[in-house]
C-alpha cells in the first residue's frame, strides 16, 4: 500500500507559509550599540517585506539579439509534444554561433552573480524566498557540467547542491517525497537537484518498483508538492536534458577510452541504455502530467553541451530577475553606526 505523506511533521523545514531565515548574530554591545533601529520603508507587492527596491540589476544585452524568441516558452512541452521525435542536436531559437553563446553566457554570469547575491542577502535578513533548479536527464546528459559551468559562476555560499541516487534503507521507510523535503534549499539559496523526486516516476516506472496504482498517484502528489513549494516562496525551474542515443554512446565510449574518465563510468549505465524506449515513454508521461503553469518543464536539446549550458543560464537568470530583488534595508541607524565607527578610527595606531 502506498505511503501517504504524513511525514511532514518530521521534516526539517515547514512546508507552508513564511519559512524562517537563518539566525542573525547578536548585536555588538560596544559603542556601535548606540545605533538605534531605523524605520523601514513600507513594503510593496513586488518585493519581500524586509527589503527595499534598489536600482534593478542591469539586464544583459550582449548576445540577446541572437535569440530569435524567448527561450523559456520556446522549450516548454506543449500540446502535441513528442519526445520520440525530439531533435537532441538542435539549438532552437539560437541564431548565433558556439563562440557567440560562450560570450553571451560569460556576460550573463555577471548579472546572475549579482542577482544571486541579492537573493542570499535577502535570505540572511529574514526573507522567505529561494530558487530550486531541478535537473533530470539520462546518464551523460550533462547534469554535472551544468553544476560546474552555470552554478560555478555564482558564490558557492548561496548554492545548495543535492544529488539523488537509489534511496537508502531509511528513505525507503518514508513517503517518496520525504527525502526531497529534507533537501530543499534554505531561504536565500539556489538549490540544485541533480536528479530529483522525478526518479520516482522514471526509474520506478520503468523498473516497476511499486504497484501501478501507487505509481500513477505520484504524478498528482508531485504537482501538489510543487504547488505547495511555490506558495511558500520557492521558484521552481525544471529542466530535462535530452541527448540522442548516438551522443550518449560517444560520451560513454570516451569514458572507457580515457583512464581519467573511468571513474565516471558505471556498468549500470549500459542497463539503463538498453531500456531507451521505456525511458522515452516514461519521460513523455512526466512531461504530459507534471508540466504545470506554476512549474513548467523545459525540454532542452543536450547533444551540444554549450547550448544546454547557455539555456540553463538563461532560465536561471530570468527566474531571479522575476523576483525583483532588492537589498535588505538596514535594521540599525546607519548614521549612528558610521559615527561609532569613526570613534574607533585611531584604535591601535597610538602608543600606550
Amino acid at each position: 500500500m502506498s505511503k501517504t505523506e504524513p511525514d511532514k511533521a518530521e521534516e526539517a523545514k515547514p512546508s507552508k507559509g513564511r519559512r524562517p531565515g537563518p539566525d542573525k548574530p547578536a548585536p555588538d554591545k560596544s559603542t556601535a550599540a548606540k545605533a538605534t533601529k531605523a524605520t523601514k520603508p513600507e513594503p510593496t507587492d513586488a518585493v519581500e517585506p524586509d527589503v527595499y527596491t534598489a536600482d534593478p540589476v542591469e539586464v544583459t544585452r550582449e548576445g540577446a539579439k541572437d535569440w530569435s524568441e524567448p527561450v523559456g516558452p520556446l522549450l516548454r512541452p506543449g500540446d502535441g509534444f513528442d519526445l520520440a521525435t525530439f531533435d537532441a542536436g538542435a539549438t532552437p531559437g539560437w541564431d548565433g554561433s558556439e563562440k557567440d553563446a560562450e560570450r553571451r553566457m560569460a556576460a550573463l554570469g555577471e548579472e546572475l552573480s549579482e542577482l544571486q547575491e541579492r537573493l542570499y542577502a535577502e535570505g540572511r535578513s529574514g526573507g522567505s524566498r529561494s530558487v530550486l533548479l531541478v535537473l533530470q536527464g539520462l546518464d551523460t546528459s550533462g547534469k554535472g557540467g551544468i553544476a560546474r559551468h552555470v552554478l560555478g559562476m555564482v558564490d558557492p555560499q548561496g548554492v545548495a547542491l543535492r544529488s539523488f541516487g537509489v534511496p537508502t534503507l531509511q528513505e525507503r521507510e518514508h513517503h517518496f517525497l520525504w527525502r526531497i523535503r529534507n533537501a530543499l534549499p534554505p531561504t536565500g539559496r539556489i538549490g540544485l537537484f541533480d536528479r530529483s523526486h522525478y526518479e520516482d516516476v522514471l526509474v520506478a516506472v520503468v523498473d516497476e518498483l511499486a504497484p501501478p496504482e501507487e505509481l500513477d498517484a505520484r504524478y498528482g502528489e508531485i504537482n501538489d508538492f510543487e504547488a505547495e513549494l511555490a506558495g511558500s516562496g520557492t521558484t521552481i525551474v525544471k529542466v530535462a536534458l535530452v541527448i540522442s542515443p548516438q551522443e550518449q554512446y560517444d560520451r560513454l565510449h570516451e569514458r572507457l577510452e580515457r583512464p581519467d574518465k573511468h571513474w565516471k563510468f558505471s556498468v549500470g549505465d549500459l542497463a539503463t541504455r538498453a531500456k531507451w524506449p521505456q525511458y522515452t515513454q516514461a519521460y513523455q508521461r512526466v512531461f504530459d502530467r507534471t508540466s504545470t503553469e506554476g512549474a513548467p518543464w523545459h525540454v532542452v536539446p543536450a547533444d551540444n553541451k554549450w547550448f544546454s549550458r547557455l539555456v540553463v543560464t538563461e532560465l536561471l537568470t530570468q527566474a531571479l530577475r522575476d523576483l525583483n530583488l532588492g537589498w535588505p534595508v538596514a535594521d540599525f541607524d546607519v548614521d549612528a553606526a558610521r559615527a561609532a565607527l569613526e570613534e574607533t578610527k585611531d584604535q591601535g595606531t597610538t602608543a600606550s
